[in-house]
């Protein structure tokens, strides 16, 4: 007969591991990080393109800023970096009511976001669509004029089109991260 008792067998065992947080679980999760980040790229790219229109270039015109550097005025018809440019109104209106669902999907599933990267991630895709949403029901396309085509990057682009491509690397590395950890638990 032994003496042990099944709580001694407990206290003599290692702690598990706290697991890590998932990506979707109840709770504020990141929508406040996300909402904020969104508001700063959105603000970042509409302040940018008002400074840059007030300059008053017209479409393909460019000033050299410094190095590599230039101001190019470019009227993007198609989605970030000029891709699937179509001149067509209702590829304006289709690429506008495209941004629109993406940040609402995504506005609502991140307040379940649990991993802070997937949050920031989110926030700057979420920023960048709305900051280029604006920009199609404005003007009928988006303003583009950061242009460093002298380093051999063929695409002038804005503060939204670079959120949103930080905001899919995020994404990409987020993801990679998640299942890495999930494969090392099983």
């Amino acid at each position: 007969m032994s003496l042990e008792t099944p709580d001694a067998d407990l206290a003599q065992q290692p702690a598990p591991e706290p697991a890590p947080p998932p990506a979707v679980a109840a709770g504020p999760g990141q929508g406040p990080t996300a909402y904020a980040l969104a508001l700063a790229v959105l603000l970042a790219d509409q302040v940018s393109k008002m400074w840059f229109l007030a300059k008053g270039l017209v479409e393909g015109q460019s000033e050299h800023v410094f190095g590599p550097f230039a101001l190019t005025m470019v009227w993007n018809r198609g989605v970030s970096f000029g891709l699937f440019r179509g001149e067509a109104e209702w590829v304006r209106w289709a690429l506008t009511l495209f941004s629109c669902v993406v940040a609402i999907v995504i506005a609502v599933w991140v307040r379940k976001v649990q991993r802070p990267l997937l949050g920031w991630s989110f926030g700057l895709i979420m920023g960048g669509a709305v900051g280029n949403m604006i920009d199609r029901i404005r003007f009928g396309a988006v303003a583009d004029f950061l242009d460093f085509q002298a380093l051999m990057f063929p695409w002038v682009f804005n503060v939204a089109d670079s959120a949103i491509t930080i905001g899919v690397i995020l994404l990409l590395i987020d993801t990679w991260k998640s299942d890495r950890d999930a494969k090392s638990k099983a």
